[in-house]
């Protein structure tokens, strides 16, 4: 197959590619963490991909990952005990607990960061400079539709 001819579109449909390069791209990016020695697994980024600086409620990571409280409340425990995050009383509502990054967490998400801006590189080279800003162009189109079925 040449570079210009599509892949057979019953094998390579759209969603089945987005989601194969999701995959692909996530642990792309845990090994670079990893590699810069921080032991974590795919689930991990759940917290790391959307903790606020201030720190999170476990209900908002959980709604943000899509996933359970009591899903999350495990991930964030495997987090706590590695030293990347701790949970302090909410100072807005004593009865609640924000999930904060340690200096190691931040550390972590350094490394996520500086795996990111290398894979987009790659995009980049793979792509061109055009081809690379036309994909973010058309993801951002997606991403900001509004549902057209019961999404």
């Amino acid at each position: 197959m040449t570079e210009d001819q599509e892949p057979e579109p019953a094998r390579f449909n759209t969603i089945a590619m987005l989601g194969q390069a999701y995959s692909l791209l996530g642990f792309q990016i845990v090994e670079g963490v990893v590699g810069a020695g921080h032991p974590i697994k795919p689930s991990h980024s759940a917290v790391f991909a959307q903790i606020k600086p201030e720190g999170s409620r476990l209900t908002e990571l959980a709604a943000g990952a899509n996933i359970t409280p009591q899903s999350m409340g495990e991930i964030v425990d495997e987090l706590e005990a590695l030293g990347y995050v701790t949970r302090r009383p909410d100072p807005k509502d004593r009865r609640a607990k924000l999930i904060s990054l340690t200096v190691r967490g931040q550390a972590a998400v350094a490394a996520s960061e500086s795996t990111i801006t290398g894979i987009e590189d790659d995009i980049v080279k793979i792509l061109g400079t055009k081809g690379a800003a036309q994909l973010r162009a058309m993801l951002i189109k997606i991403l900001l539709a509004p549902p057209t079925r019961d999404r």
